[in-house]
């Protein structure tokens, strides 16, 4: 599984997105509940940036029609959106946030 590096660890605020674009693909990082997560950024029911939304409770909200996503599995938690969208695998090598575009789920 090959891994780049999104963003330094230290440019993370906690509960707050920050979109990167790795390879094309746009992902939006969130430092919560003291772990990293990468979520597609574009929402699943309209074509809109998750990263524009809030995040709470291991959530990110769509800040356009409201659904809200999982960060560890990228399911909805309501409606309108009823598809997942993809997470990716996060780790950690000292201040570098790496991001593996092989979905997780």
């Amino acid at each position: 599984m090959a891994f780049v590096r999104a963003c330094g660890l230290s440019e993370l605020e906690e509960d707050t997105p920050k979109r990167v674009e790795l390879d094309g693909t746009p992902v939006s990082l969130v430092q919560t509940e003291g772990e990293v997560f990468a979520i597609h950024d574009i929402c699943s029911h309209a074509n809109v940036s998750l990263s524009e939304g809030e995040v709470e409770d291991c959530q990110i909200e769509c800040w356009l029609h409201g659904s809200s996503f999982d960060l560890r599995t990228g399911k909805p938690s309501g409606l309108p959106a009823t598809r997942p969208v993809p997470v990716y695998p996060v780790k950690i090598e000292g201040d570098d946030v790496l991001v593996s575009l092989n979905q997780e789920s």
